[in-house]
């Protein structure tokens, strides 16, 4: 779903020195925690924070609701140079900046975002939002409810559109009334999207990267698939696992479920090309306790997605994924493009197996003004649904072309 990641995932996917195994940690020191949440007391970083207040969602109230973001540059004295960026199913708001404390690893768009980059932080003030249900500052299940439990279990049912309203009122709080542009890819493509749709008065331009207008059958189920190695292991406890120790959680159903998403988000061609049947050491995965590179590969990353993400977000946010449909309540997803008045790019890419070109042609033929026509902008590439994260001269040209005259 997105390469909805960190910096070290979104390059071509390469061979892992050495073994590694599920549950275990290749290149990992101890025990996995819990839940890879970020907690307050630790580390802000570069995060600020609001706090909403009530929020009424598909599911019920938060009462009490805290957004985290961040942003880059100068808003200027008429508030119209801000760019809303929002990410995909793991990221979070760290879209450019070193790691540090708070921040695990550097931003995810480092080459997209930043002084000079496509998205120049020199002329653009840039916010990125945490979304709601998320597990990097904004609330969501690992968040303490107002009994001071974490919600875990009880969290609210949340769709997509409840998350947009949520960063509308973020807006408001900053005093963006209208969005120079609104960029997003995969479920942030979704986002960006659902916000042209219900605010068409707030953006200016529009980018849309490898996102449907609505999740399909064969999408959902394969949500279904990695919720469902989630809820199987037996460390998840019902989604009541914060009283855990270390090791006790719900890692290996969290690592199997990052497993299954990254065949999705990766190509054949490029797996087939990095790793084809190589092994992973001397030792024969035929009939003798060895591995293929390529488990290896997607062990390493399953282990290392447990040290940042919680397993009940992850849940929560396949759930809103599921839920997306810019055509609800609008009479369908024709007539919701055409609400869309923002100038907008459609970017899709040539091997993308989870949301695939076709996704992305029928939101350029509904929207009235779009860059190239009613044909989405096409990016060629190898690496599968992470092109958008990886391709970032490719992206970065394209979103100057919106850019360029804003």
């Amino acid at each position: 779903m997105d390469w909805q990641t960190t910096p070290e995932d979104s390059v071509p996917s390469t061979l892992v020195p050495g073994p590694a195994l599920l549950g275990g940690g290749l290149g990992i020191v101890g025990k996995p925690p819990v839940t890879g949440a970020w907690r307050p007391g630790d580390p802000a970083g570069s995060r600020r924070f609001l706090d909403l207040g009530a929020v009424t969602v598909r599911g019920g109230v938060l009462p009490s609701t805290r957004v985290a973001y961040e942003t880059w540059g100068e808003l200027d004295a008429e508030r119209s140079n801000a760019v809303l960026v929002f990410h995909a199913l793991t990221g979070d708001s760290h879209v450019t900046g070193p790691a540090g404390p708070g921040h695990r690893t550097a931003g995810w768009w480092e080459d997209v975002v930043g002084p000079g980059r496509a998205i120049d932080t020199d002329r653009w003030f840039v916010v990125a939002p945490n979304m709601l249900g998320g597990c990097q500052g904004t609330t969501g299940p690992s968040a303490l409810a107002p009994d001071g439990v974490e919600w875990g279990s009880r969290f609210p049912f949340l769709t997509v559109r409840d998350q947009v309203g949520v960063q509308a009122r973020l807006a408001d709080h900053l005093g963006i009334d209208r969005f120079a542009a609104v960029v997003g890819g995969s479920m942030g493509g979704m986002h960006a999207l659902e916000f042209a749709v219900t605010y068409p008065e707030r953006v200016e331009r529009l980018a849309v990267l490898s996102a449907p207008a609505q999740t399909t059958a064969d999408q959902i189920a394969g949500n279904s698939l990695q919720r469902a190695a989630i809820q199987m292991d037996p460390g998840y406890a019902g989604g009541d696992y914060f009283d855990a120790e270390p090791g006790d959680g719900p890692h290996r159903g969290l690592a199997l479920a990052r497993r299954m998403a990254l065949l999705t988000y990766r190509a054949p061609d490029e797996l087939n090309g990095r790793f084809a049947r190589s092994w992973q050491s001397d030792v024969s995965p035929l009939g003798n306790d060895g591995r293929f590179s390529v488990e290896s590969y997607l062990d390493f990353h399953g282990n290392k997605f447990t040290r940042r993400f919680d397993a009940d977000s992850y849940l929560t946010l396949l759930h809103a994924m599921d839920s997306h449909d810019v055509g609800t309540g609008r009479g369908g997803v024709v007539p919701a493009l055409g609400r869309v008045r923002a100038r907008t790019l459609v970017v899709g890419i040539t091997s993308d197996r989870l949301f695939p070109l076709e996704d992305q042609d029928r939101i350029a033929a509904g929207i009235p003004d779009t860059l190239d026509g009613d044909r989405a902008t096409v990016i060629a590439s190898a690496y599968g649904h992470d092109g958008f994260l990886i391709e970032h001269e490719a992206v970065g040209r394209h979103l100057r072309r919106l850019l360029h005259d804003a």
